[in-house]
């Protein structure tokens, strides 16, 4: 179920809310709160809804029994199992197919004989998500972070909790831990107001800005082999702001949804297209990812406690493992080596002085860097992208204004131009502090009833298909 839905807009989410708001006894809520979750979650495919609540059970069991344990070998075994397990449903159903089509590329190549067969694996919508929000519980027990959950139902309405389920934040049971112990026992002005600017502001980001740039990007990059310096820069810098309004939008809505449920969810953007170096903007972009392969992943591998060059290998690895989970395509993998190699270079040049003063430059550069890999991380195959990025080096002519307009379209330029000012000089959703007054429930509610008109063919949201 889509959030940018009617069904979800005029259905579910005015019934969840009526009837979640209505009863009173802290468990027949959270019962329906899980319920409600899994029926959402079910929307898209009911036969997947066994595999989350089979992940949730093996990480609620494996929490108690290492919260139970004071054997340091059996806490390890337990909690190695619980991984292991995760990261097996991970893998079969987003890698495998990837694996045997990567093998046999290899294969071909070598001259190898008979291919193995083709494996098509349908991906669990949601799933990296889920999964690291699990992994993330099972290891905090581990490190005596946080405490087991009371019972399988406040884990369960953790993980299953639909406003963050499909594409996150990607919500620790420590940030929300203590909020399902005393749940809200009333939505209060300041819980709506708070709900519904942000589910507003997500709307209008998806609907008026993201789905009105995505025809214009498709149709660059489905012409790449016939780009120019012009056109190669409208289509990766229309796809930077596709993105960023699709995601942040996705993800303001999740923090809305939640505020109308009566809880509180970690922002997960901070105007990173502000950032003045790579290391400022994975601490702005998709926030709550970079804090968990910071926290579960960079720092387990030693972090930056030994020699520059073990960090600069750990940052490389962290970075080429959070490409891969983004999904199962060599252009991801691509792009997290790319990131890696970003992240290396700056802390080489950090230490060597080289980094700009001006924090100007700083951001420009940073920019072209993030935009320049969004072309790998857009492109359906490394051959598109090397097209699209040979445009943009100037590699097919810098083409003519004529031909901008004809490609792009006026229109679409205009906008990009004008988001572009927008994204460095607006504050973000979560630096905007609205006081309560008839004139800005007036215009949110304007905007909103805008997007909705808008909503002919409800589109997904990007990060739905990681």
């Amino acid at each position: 179920m889509l959030f940018n839905s009617y069904v979800f807009l005029f259905a579910f989410l005015p019934v969840v809310l009526v009837v979640w708001w209505a009863l009173r006894p802290p468990t027949l809520r959270l019962t329906f709160l899980a319920l409600a979750s899994y029926f959402f979650y079910g929307w898209w495919n009911w036969h997947f809804v066994p595999l989350l609540i089979a992940s949730t059970s093996v990480d609620f069991v494996s929490g108690h029994m290492i919260s139970r344990s004071d054997d340091p070998r059996r806490r390890k075994i337990v909690l190695a199992t619980a991984l292991s397990i995760n990261l097996a449903f991970l893998g079969y159903f987003k890698y495998a197919g990837f694996f045997v089509d990567s093998v046999d590329g290899i294969g071909s190549w070598f001259g190898a004989g008979e291919a193995i067969p083709a494996l098509h694996v349908v991906l669990p919508i949601g799933i990296s998500f889920y999964t690291f929000n699990s992994m993330s519980y099972t290891i905090d027990i581990y490190r005596r972070l946080v405490e087991p959950a009371r019972n399988f139902l406040h884990y369960a309405a953790f993980v299953s909790l639909f406003p963050h389920l499909i594409a996150g934040p990607i919500v620790r049971y420590s940030d929300i831990d203590q909020q399902l112990r005393a749940l809200e026992p009333r939505l209060t002005s300041k819980l709506a107001s708070s709900g519904l600017f942000f589910f507003c502001c997500g709307l209008v980001k998806k609907l008026v800005i993201a789905d009105e740039l995505a025809p214009h990007v498709s149709n660059l990059f489905g012409n790449h082999a016939h780009l120019h310096l012009m056109t190669g820069w409208a289509a990766a810098l229309g796809y930077s702001l596709q993105l960023y309004f699709d995601f942040s939008g996705y993800s303001d809505m999740a923090v809305g949804l939640a505020f109308l449920l009566g809880f509180r969810f970690p922002q997960n953007f901070n105007s990173p297209y502000q950032s003045v170096n790579i290391s400022d903007f994975w601490r702005r972009w998709h926030m709550s990812l970079s804090f968990w392969l910071r926290d579960y992943l960079f720092i387990p591998l030693g972090g930056s406690r030994g020699s520059r060059a073990a960090t600069l290998r750990n940052l490389f690895i962290t970075m080429f493992l959070g490409g891969l989970w983004h999904g199962a395509a060599w252009t991801f993998v691509v792009w997290g080596l790319i990131h890696g190699a970003y992240l290396v270079i700056h802390n080489l040049a950090r230490g060597a002085g080289l980094t700009p003063r001006s924090p100007i430059v700083g951001r420009a550069i940073t920019y072209v860097c993030v935009v320049a890999a969004f072309v790998v991380f857009r492109a359906p195959t490394l051959s598109v992208a090397g097209d699209v990025l040979g445009a943009m080096a100037g590699l097919r002519g810098l083409g003519t204004l004529h031909d901008l307009r004809v490609s792009a379209g006026s229109a679409f330029l205009l906008e990009v131009l004008g988001l572009l000012v927008f994204v460095n000089v607006v504050p973000n959703t979560w630096q905007i502090k609205l006081e309560p007054r008839f004139r800005h429930g007036l215009a949110i509610g304007f905007a909103a009833g805008f997007a909705v008109l808008l909503l002919a063919q409800p589109s997904p949201f990007i990060y739905f298909q990681f």
